[in-house]
């Protein structure tokens, strides 16, 4: 089981959910994706791409897994939205074929569907324009510079959204700055460049959508058509925020387990 996270945290916001899986039975791995926590800096913008992020999963399935055999795969925010893409070319890709037993989503979109939706709108414009107004920071996170600055100065921002989700004053710790900085070039490397460019996909890896109804950020327009992209798709819709698997880690592990235990014999 594979744990991939999103920003700004590390590896370690899994710890609550952590305590609730059943590690007797499961071997569970995280890690700090590039630009966060322990992993090391890319020097450029292109190297926080989403094909760079796949090829970092790669190199972990590699280092846990090399005899090959299937891994489940569970993503937050980013480490959701880099995990779409693993499962949408895991057909085609001769590392991933045959690799992915199941894939759990919370809080982070396939680029490619919400370009898609974005492109063809059909009768949802004002769903999309709803969740455009509620993705506003995302633009903002494009201005040179100063997001930059804001991002160093984080701290006094992070507790007063720690507040508004329910999250643990302590939630992010010292290295916060450094980590919201570094995590805006995934912003800027990805989100224009997918919108543009978004490329149809299907997929058989079966995949549960965990979404929360608080969600601030990601609005239920996002779970629209994406039975077209997944011939076995489950969504849960939650009473939560964004960081539901902190907030409500009993929820969150229950749904995991059941998803995972059901597909254990792919």
């Amino acid at each position: 089981m594979v744990l991939v996270h999103g920003y700004p945290d590390r590896q370690d916001t899994w710890g609550t959910l952590l305590a609730r899986l059943p590690l007797d039975r499961w071997h569970v791995v995280t890690y700090d994706v590039r630009g966060a926590g322990e992993s090391d800096v890319p020097a450029g913008r292109a190297e926080y791409r989403t094909e760079r992020l796949v090829d970092d999963l790669v190199a972990v399935l590699d280092a846990v897994r090399p005899d090959g055999e299937r891994v489940h795969l569970l993503g937050h925010d980013w480490g959701s939205v880099q995990l779409w893409d693993a499962i949408a070319t895991e057909s085609t890709d001769p590392r991933l074929q045959g690799r992915i037993a199941s894939f759990t989503s919370i809080s982070g979109p396939s680029l490619d569907h919400i370009g898609l939706l974005m492109r063809h709108p059909r009768n949802r414009e004002r769903a999309l324009l709803r969740q455009l107004l509620h993705s506003w920071y995302v633009d903002a996170f494009m201005v040179p510079l100063i997001p930059d600055l804001v991002a160093r100065r984080s701290p006094w921002f992070a507790s007063r959204i720690a507040a508004s989700e329910g999250l643990p004053q302590d939630h992010w710790g010292p290295g916060l700055p450094d980590d919201a900085a570094h995590g805006l070039e995934l912003y800027r490397a990805n989100v224009l460049r997918r919108a543009t460019h978004a490329t149809p996909f299907r997929t058989d890896v079966p995949v549960l959508v965990i979404h929360p109804l608080g969600d601030r950020y990601l609005t239920p327009v996002i779970l629209e058509n994406l039975d077209q992209r997944c011939s076995d798709l489950r969504i849960e819709r939650v009473d939560a925020k964004h960081w539901v698997h902190v907030t409500h880690p009993d929820l969150v592990a229950g749904l995991l387990t059941e998803h995972v235990e059901s597909h254990r014999g792919r």
